[in-house]
């Protein structure tokens, strides 16, 4: 691991792990250079990854501060979410329009003969694709659905038609590479990937879409509370 990356992780424990009170700011980067023996320019490095991920705040002359929320979301960053909405875009690989399945009139509570957008497209960070998205949306939610919708911000999109989205249900999954994937992302075939399926879930309880991604490039960082429960449970069996 890059010291600059250590210092990252390293920083974002204290953040976390901190039991006093509110922790609102860090030390300068003077100081902390002089606790991690290294240049300031490392130090630097370390600041500028917490900044893009939404962690800290520097105002000049006054100091680095904390971002108040910053505990209130378990996933502390991942590889799509510290990247800025510049580095990032999307390719439309297909899009249909079909009835939607008993499986998917089940999780979308749709009724029969309800039809729902099906779309495919690539993710490239820093002009390097490193998704397949595969996506599911009910026609019901969003009634238009064209190549400039998805290739760009879907989050926004739904934003502006006045949705608001709660939070996703999401499973992961180490996976290998498949030939028809690796095509897609222009890789080697059987190389370590991450399948992600997530349910995004509105304020009003609704699904509003299912994702079935693959990630080459993925990582993430969490800060998950110590379920007792589940200790004591999985002891007495």
């Amino acid at each position: 691991m890059k010291k600059q990356d250590f210092i990252s992780q390293d920083l974002l424990s204290k953040i976390y792990q901190y039991q006093g009170a509110a922790l609102t700011k860090l030390p300068s980067e003077r100081k902390l250079a002089e606790e991690y023996g290294v240049a300031r320019s490392t130090i630097r490095k370390s600041i500028e990854h917490l900044i893009s991920i939404g962690i800290i705040s520097v105002l000049p002359g006054s100091g680095i501060f904390i971002n108040e929320r910053v505990k209130n979301n378990p996933l502390i960053y991942n590889s799509v979410s510290k990247s800025r909405f510049d580095e990032m875009r999307y390719k439309l690989v297909t899009l249909h329009k079909t009835l939607a399945s008993a499986e998917q009139q089940i999780i979308f509570n749709l009724s029969v003969g309800a039809y729902v957008w099906q779309f495919c497209r690539l993710r490239f960070i820093a002009q390097r694709c490193v998704q397949i998205d595969n996506s599911i949306i009910p026609v019901d939610t969003l009634p238009v659905l064209n190549q400039k919708i998805i290739e760009s911000s879907l989050q926004k999109y739904l934003i502006d038609r006045g949705l608001s989205v709660s939070h996703n249900i999401t499973r992961y999954r180490s996976v290998i590479i498949s030939k028809e994937q690796a095509e897609l992302l222009k890789c080697r075939r059987g190389l370590p990937a991450m399948h992600i399926n997530s349910r995004g879930v509105l304020n009003t309880g609704e699904i509003f879409i299912l994702t079935d991604i693959i990630d080459i490039d993925y990582d993430c960082t969490f800060s998950i509370p110590f379920n007792h429960e589940n200790i004591m449970r999985r002891s007495s069996i």
